[in-house]
């Protein structure tokens, strides 16, 4: 009998501080019809000063596991997708691993920016598939509004803090992981069109780089929707071809929550019905790493994705990376 991978409980954690587009007006030259407008944002959630991204993690693990029912002594493996790691090194993973006493796992952190989740889910997917792990909890978890540069209205608007857990389990059933894809182009590893330039080895952080906030996001916002307009689709189809499936048959199309016009786009290029994309956005802001597997969260406590339902998941991110899963629940 084939064995498959199957999501067998998620979780999400936000933090309980709400910035709203109104308390953005009092911070920088923005208002709340400009956000609405541009990005479909109304708020986003701020972690406290004192929280970690793997604070975070671990909220949202602990309530995946709980849904699963396993015990965390049974996880052997936990990867951690994030590019707010808590310190470089140890991983956050094993930071997380500590926090719900997964003793048993190994343990590894995953930075491939907003595509990261997918690529963790991959990941578990094929080591389940092939016979080396039965129990992998996968997260994406970040705290942006440490790199955030508060200043900048084009970029301070769209991030939030959030973290989103699932554990994928061996199985027997046809229900499951049906099919991945993911993909990246270095060629577009340009730092002015999405990323931080300083805080690595190519520009360590100084006085003269905080100075001049070479340590926060810079993006050319322009050009990343073009991007993913165009990646997103083009990723979403690749899974589904791989699957041999159509996208009528999809019952629900969970996009990376990062704009608005970006998952209407990916929307009406797929031909997917708008009632049948799933939209936080507006409530969350851009939650990087984390947005796709607290949008599936959400959806499973909803009702909006049930039992045997067939789920597309697609995303993408700085790197360039993307990628898309499609699984039935």
């Amino acid at each position: 009998m084939k064995r498959n991978a199957k999501i067998t409980g998620t979780g999400s954690y936000l933090p309980e501080t709400v910035l709203s587009n109104s308390d953005l007006e009092k911070m920088v030259d923005t208002s709340d019809e400009w956000i609405r407008q541009r990005t479909g944002i109304v708020e986003r959630r701020i972690a406290e000063d004192d929280i970690a991204t793997s604070d975070l993690s671990v909220h949202a693990a602990r309530l995946a596991i709980k849904r699963a029912q396993v015990d965390p002594l049974d996880i052997q493996m936990i990867l951690v997708a994030t590019v707010t790691p808590d310190t470089f090194f140890p991983s956050t993973a094993c930071y997380v691993q500590k926090g719900i006493g997964a003793k048993n796992a190994s343990a590894m952190d995953i930075s491939a920016a907003c595509a990261g989740f997918l690529y963790g889910l991959d990941l578990a997917n094929g080591l389940i598939v092939s016979g080396q792990y039965d129990t992998i909890l996968v997260v994406g978890a970040e705290v942006f509004n440490n790199i955030v540069d508060w200043n900048d209205r084009n970029t301070c608007v769209l991030f939030g803090d959030g973290a989103g857990a699932a554990v994928v389990q061996a199985t027997d059933e046809e229900n499951g992981i049906i099919a991945s894809y993911i993909g990246s182009d270095g060629d577009y590893a340009d730092i002015d069109l999405l990323g931080i330039p300083a805080g690595g080895s190519r520009m360590p952080v100084t006085t003269d780089a905080i100075d001049n906030n070479l340590n926060k996001i810079k993006m050319n916002g322009r050009e990343v929707f073009k991007l993913g307009v165009r990646l997103m689709p083009e990723a979403a189809e690749r899974a589904l071809k791989k699957a041999n499936v159509s996208v009528d048959e999809i019952d629900l199309l969970i996009p990376h929550q990062a704009n608005l016009r970006i998952i209407e786009a990916v929307g009406h290029r797929l031909g997917v019905p708008r009632e049948k994309v799933y939209v936080n956005v507006d409530k969350y802001g851009n939650t990087s790493a984390a947005t796709v597997i607290i949008a599936l969260d959400e959806a499973i406590r909803e009702g909006r994705a049930k039992p045997d339902d067939l789920i597309l998941l697609v995303t993408f991110g700085a790197g360039l990376t993307w990628g898309s899963t499609l699984l039935r629940l």
